[in-house]
């Protein structure tokens, strides 16, 4: 690429918007031109804005301390300083909607973290290497906002990373029934110890929202686009538990699986660890080159072992064995704010960038 894009983050002070900032330092495609927030931010240098709650474990990048913080709301003001946004703002769904809506409007395409238009039926819900072919839904949504070059693309809840894609790998054995119980960390609630120190040696059994999503996002992920709009799979039957644990980063699953076509244990840990996509073939800035490892020790994965596997961007299998009421069960990880939110944003954008959805204007 002869010229980097310009991109801007909006909500970039929250924990989401931090990481994109992070992984966004030195990227070879693009450069940070705009930091947005909420109006009480909006004025200040984003160090001051931010203040002491800074909380990657990765120093703020120099690049941004000094930029001036801009009011997400002045969308035509933000708009015309880059190419392209993620959107990580803290809002209600219905302010979320209508600010991306807004964003995309203005001819600036909207790469957003947030849940809001997961369901909106021409909005792309993209793992890049489980169905980048549902980008092509795109433009029935540009016609439907009236734009040229402006849209709404999203990622998946972080939850599902974690076993979502070794289902992908399993495809032809056709798995039907699916129980999966997610252990999730607290950073997936934008929180640190500092910030939640009841969490401290603590299990909370409930994460508002959070069992419906992993659900039910799969199915959308395995859909098929139709008229113009994305019609969410049948199956599998997925159940859910989702509980939150005292762990920084990384949300782990363990899941049980019936398939209608049994498979052998070496089939299952070889789609495994050959499996990849789009992001491989195209070797993407951000894509892992090995999507999914398989771990043969009884004992992993582990969060503080394998959380961070390819830079936090790829997934984590292991304890895969006969299960005596289902046909298989295993453990998973991944990185939550890493895979699970912003990366996985930012390879949705090096995806859309290199099939010329994201263009400088």
């Amino acid at each position: 690429m002869d010229k980097k894009l310009k991109v801007g983050v909006l909500g970039a002070t929250g924990m989401v918007g931090q990481r994109f900032l992070a992984l966004l330092e030195n990227h070879p495609w693009y450069e940070v031109a705009a930091v947005a927030a909420s109006p009480r931010s909006a004025g200040k240098t984003y160090e001051e804005a931010v203040g002491g709650r800074w909380k990657m474990d990765t120093p703020m990048p120099e690049a941004v301390k000094n930029q001036k913080v801009l009011n997400v709301n002045e969308v035509e003001a933000v708009a015309s300083q880059v190419d392209f946004v993620f959107s990580a703002v803290d809002m209600t769904k219905e302010e979320i909607r209508a600010i991306e809506d807004a964003y995309a409007k203005t001819e600036t395409p909207v790469v957003s973290n947030n849940s809001a238009h997961r369901w909106t039926p021409d909005v792309p819900m993209v793992v890049p290497e489980i169905n980048p072919e549902h980008f092509d839904v795109i433009p029935f949504q540009q016609k439907r906002l009236g734009t040229r070059r402006g849209f709404v693309a999203v990622k998946p809840n972080c939850s599902i990373q974690s076993y979502a894609p070794a289902l992908t790998a399993w495809k032809e054995f056709e798995p039907y029934e699916v129980v999966a119980t997610t252990y999730q960390a607290i950073s997936g609630a934008g929180k640190t110890f500092k910030d939640w120190p009841e969490m401290e040696g603590n299990i909370i059994p409930y994460i508002g929202g959070e069992e419906e999503k992993s659900e039910q996002e799969p199915l959308r992920l395995w859909g098929t686009i139709e008229n113009g709009q994305i019609v969410k799979a049948s199956s599998p039957v997925i159940t859910c538990q989702c509980i939150r644990v005292p762990v920084l980063n990384g949300h782990t699953a363990a899941v049980f699986v019936k398939f209608r076509k049994k498979p052998s244990k070496e089939q299952l840990i070889e789609k495994l660890v050959t499996f990849k996509g789009v992001p491989q073939e195209l070797k993407l800035p951000s894509a892992p080159a090995q999507f999914i490892q398989y771990l043969e020790e009884d004992n992993r994965p582990q969060v503080a072992l394998d959380v961070d596997f390819e830079r936090g961007m790829g997934v984590s299998i292991g304890r895969l064995r006969e299960d005596t009421v289902y046909d298989y069960k295993f453990v998973g990880l991944s990185h939550n704010t890493v895979r699970g939110a912003a990366g996985g944003a930012v390879l949705c954008a090096e995806l859309l960038t290199a099939r010329g959805y994201i263009q400088a204007k």
